[in-house]
């Protein structure tokens, strides 16, 4: 039976419960606070699975469960599927890749999910460790829909186990009241973050987010494995940037950006935008989409091995990929769902701050995709001991 690592920084049980408040992402850091680093290797799920029903287009089945980000699909669109389509759906959160790869990998295709919504750079992983099974394309007609730039991506170049559900970026946000000069780089934010920021920063709670600050402003590829450049970070974070840092926060729209916690903030961009929504004082804050270089993550529907309702599965996720569907969905959470044209359905439907969702070619030139290598644990160790030197 083949082998092949998965990493994963804690089991699913030493996490805590999501939340609603807590964010879509960055739940890496707090898997890490948790436990130490380790390699999990895992064998094809087995136990099973080879009798799981797979879906050819018969009848829907009554339920549909779906092991997702907290917070992270419109209540409405569920309710709207339900009473059109049938099934019931329940929604369950993980907080991070690691911890859903682990709760599949132990349950062996007995998890009794429908959906999983994993980060594309682990999809392949995925796959080869036997997690996902095989999409039925041609039960996803609204495939069509999606723009060809999210169609075929390298973890899946012909979308046989992924299909996008959204997408967003990692930038920052600043006070203008307090910081009076114009920020542009991940280097101005490093640099205010020790001078006028300096006591009030907060940065995600995520061990590759904080590392990626630092590459980003050096010119340094954000998944570089060197040991000098890893040195180079970690001395740098921990101790020149470490004792400015207030909060380690994946979530600052949940609650600081709208009170004025901090005036320098690391955020999504999603987030940023659904909270100046919600600010009463949105002109306080200016949002950078920082360079030269910044992240780019994927967000992908995928079917589980051993899903006990494939029928269903493949509704639903065909259901969302409806336009209309799909631009409720973007309104709900901030983030760019992949569907062609949306950008101007977003605009006739007069919907905010869309230059906070879509971006030019020449900014989509600036992000980089991420990638489960063998310097994650290195970063996972950098980021607890910034946190211990802010005293986090």
């Amino acid at each position: 039976m083949p082998e092949s690592p998965i990493r994963i920084l804690a089991s699913a049980e030493a996490l805590p419960t999501i939340r609603r408040e807590l964010s879509r992402r960055g739940f890496l850091g707090i898997a890490a606070a948790a436990g130490a680093a380790a390699i999990l290797t895992a064998c094809s799920p087995g136990g099973g699975t080879s009798a799981a029903p797979q879906a050819t287009g018969g009848a829907l089945e009554d339920k549909l469960s779906i092991y997702t980000w907290g917070d992270y699909d419109s209540p409405d669109v569920i309710d709207a599927f339900t009473k059109e389509q049938g099934p019931t759906v329940e929604l369950t959160s993980f907080n991070s890749n690691e911890e859903m790869i682990a709760k599949l990998t132990a349950a062996k295709g007995t998890g009794g999910y429908d959906i999983v919504v994993p980060t594309g750079v682990y999809i392949q992983q995925m796959v080869q460790n036997g997690l996902l099974q095989k999409l039925n394309l041609d039960l996803i007609p609204n495939f069509k829909n999606l723009d060809p730039a999210f169609v075929g991506r390298a973890w899946d170049p012909d979308n046989e186990y992924s299909i996008c559900k959204d997408w967003g970026t990692t930038g920052y946000v600043y006070d203008k009241t307090v910081i009076t000069r114009e920020l542009s780089t991940w280097a101005d934010f490093l640099d205010a973050a020790q001078n006028e920021a300096s006591g009030k920063t907060s940065m995600l709670d995520d061990a590759s987010e904080l590392t990626g600050a630092y590459f980003w402003a050096n010119g340094i590829p954000w998944t570089t494995t060197d040991e000098a450049d890893l040195d180079a970070a970690e001395d740098f974070l921990v101790n020149t940037l470490a004792p400015h840092i207030e909060a380690f926060d994946s979530y600052p729209g949940g609650g600081a950006i709208q009170q004025a916690s901090h005036v320098l903030m690391q955020a999504y961009n999603g987030d940023v935008r659904l909270a100046l929504m919600e600010s009463s004082e949105p002109d306080r804050w200016q949002w950078v989409l920082a360079g030269p270089k910044t992240e780019i993550w994927m967000d992908n529907w995928s079917i589980p091995t051993g899903a006990p309702h494939p029928e269903a599965a493949h509704a639903f996720i065909d259901y969302v990929l409806d336009p209309e569907v799909s631009l409720q969905e973007l309104d709900y959470i901030g983030y760019h769902t992949g569907v062609a044209d949306i950008e101007q359905a977003a605009a006739d439907a007069g919907l905010e701050m869309l230059d906070m969702v879509f971006f030019t070619p020449e900014q989509l030139a600036t992000m980089e995709e991420g990638e489960v290598n063998d310097a994650l644990a290195r970063a996972v160790d950098i980021y607890n001991k910034v946190k211990a030197a802010a005293g986090a």
